[in-house]
C-alpha cells in the first residue's frame, strides 16, 4: 500500500473538539501527522491532545474562534512557533441555526429567520473558512505548497428546508474552493471540498427517530455515514495519492444526491 506522505506534516483542523473534526484529527494523527486542533471549546483541549498523541501524532490545542480574524491569525502564529511550518488546513468548523425563511400559520407570519441566526452561521461557516484560508496561504506559498480542504455539504448542492443560512454557506464554500483552486494552483496549493451526506454525529443522532429514518430512506446505501467516512476522505485528499486532484467537490453521502 502506498504511503500517504502525511507523516510529520502539520495539519490544522478547525472545529476539532467533537464530531467529524475530532475523528478527522485522530485519523491524521494515526498517519503520524502533527495536529493543531482548533476549537472554541477549551474544556476538550487536554483530553483531545492526549488522544491524538496516543494515536501516534504530535498535537497541540489552540482556542480559536474562526469567525474572528485576529483569533485565527493568533492560532496560525502559535502553530508556526511550535513547528515552523503548516502543510494542511481542514476547514471543518461549522454551526447550525435552523429556521424557515418565513413561517405562516392560518395565513399569518408567526416566525422568520432572524438577522442574528443568519449572521451567526455566515460568520462561522463561510467567513471562518475565508479567515483561515487567507491566514495560511502566504505561509504555504513560502513553503512551496500545501493542501486546503473545506467542509461543504450535499445541501449546498441541492438545498434543504429550513436551512437558508446553512445552505448559503455550504454553496459559498464550493464557490470559494473552486476559485482558490484556480488562484493557488500555480503555487502548488491544492484546494478541494467534501460534501458529506447524513452523518451519524452526536448532533444528528439527537434528532427525532422519524427524521433519522427519513434520512436513511433517502440514502441509496441504506444507512447513515459515520464520521470515519468523512475523515478517510480528508486523509486521502490531503495525501500524496491525490496529488493531481484540485478544485473538486467530493460527495461522501451514500448516494443521497442521486437518491433524491
Amino acid at each position: 500500500m502506498k504511503e500517504t506522505g502525511l507523516r510529520n506534516r502539520v495539519v490544522i483542523v478547525t472545529g476539532a473538539a467533537a464530531g467529524i473534526g475530532r475523528t478527522t484529527a485522530l485519523h491524521f494523527a494515526q498517519e503520524g501527522a502533527r495536529i493543531a486542533a482548533w476549537d472554541v471549546n477549551d474544556a476538550a483541549g487536554d483530553s483531545l491532545v492526549k488522544e491524538l498523541e496516543s494515536a501516534g501524532g504530535q498535537a497541540m490545542f489552540c482556542r480559536v474562534n474562526v469567525a474572528d480574524s485576529a483569533s485565527v491569525e493568533s492560532g496560525v502564529k502559535a502553530v508556526l512557533d511550535r513547528w515552523q511550518r503548516l502543510d494542511v488546513l481542514i476547514n471543518n468548523a461549522g454551526i447550525l441555526r435552523d429556521a424557515q425563511l418565513v413561517k405562516l400559520k392560518d395565513g399569518a407570519v408567526v416566525a422568520t429567520m432572524s438577522d442574528e441566526m443568519f449572521d451567526a452561521v455566515i460568520n462561522v461557516n463561510l467567513k471562518g473558512v475565508f479567515h483561515c484560508t487567507r491566514a495560511v496561504v502566504p505561509h504555504m506559498i513560502a513553503a512551496g505548497g500545501g493542501v486546503i480542504l473545506c467542509a461543504s455539504s450535499v445541501v449546498g448542492l441541492y438545498g434543504n428546508f429550513g436551512q437558508t443560512n446553512y445552505v448559503a454557506t455550504k454553496a459559498g464554500v464550493i464557490g470559494m474552493t473552486r476559485t482558490w483552486a484556480r488562484e493557488l494552483g500555480k503555487y502548488n496549493i491544492r484546494v478541494n471540498a467534501i460534501a458529506p451526506g447524513f452523518i451519524a454525529t452526536e448532533m444528528v443522532r439527537a434528532m427525532p427517530e422519524k427524521v433519522l429514518q427519513s434520512m436513511v430512506a433517502h440514502t441509496p446505501l441504506g444507512r447513515m455515514g459515520q464520521p470515519e467516512d468523512i475523515a478517510n476522505a480528508y486523509v486521502w485528499l490531503a495525501s500524496d495519492a491525490a496529488s493531481f486532484v484540485t478544485g473538486t467537490v467530493l460527495s461522501v453521502d451514500g448516494g443521497v444526491v442521486v437518491g433524491t
